[in-house]
């Protein structure tokens, strides 16, 4: 995946939540755009949301690493 790939999803309008797989096969949700950072070689993705929306950790996922996005609920798109 590219960083303009990412760049895309992120400034979406309306924004569309996806879903990454890794090639490890872990898979993290981004629900929405503030959820997510992107940097020139990953995407850092909140996890464990708090009641108050503040993510508690972050997930760096190198783009080298993921092999799909996908719409939440819906077909996949390989890298």
């Amino acid at each position: 995946m590219t960083v303009q790939t990412f760049r895309d999803l992120l400034s979406a309008q309306p924004f569309q939540p996806f879903r990454i797989t890794m090639s490890s096969g872990k898979a993290f949700e981004v629900r929405h755009p503030e959820m997510a950072f992107l940097s020139r070689t990953s995407l850092y993705v909140g996890v464990e949301i708090a009641e108050d929306g503040v993510p508690a950790e972050f997930r760096i996922c190198s783009l080298l690493h993921i092999t799909s996005v996908e719409p939440v609920g819906a077909a996949a798109v390989e890298a």
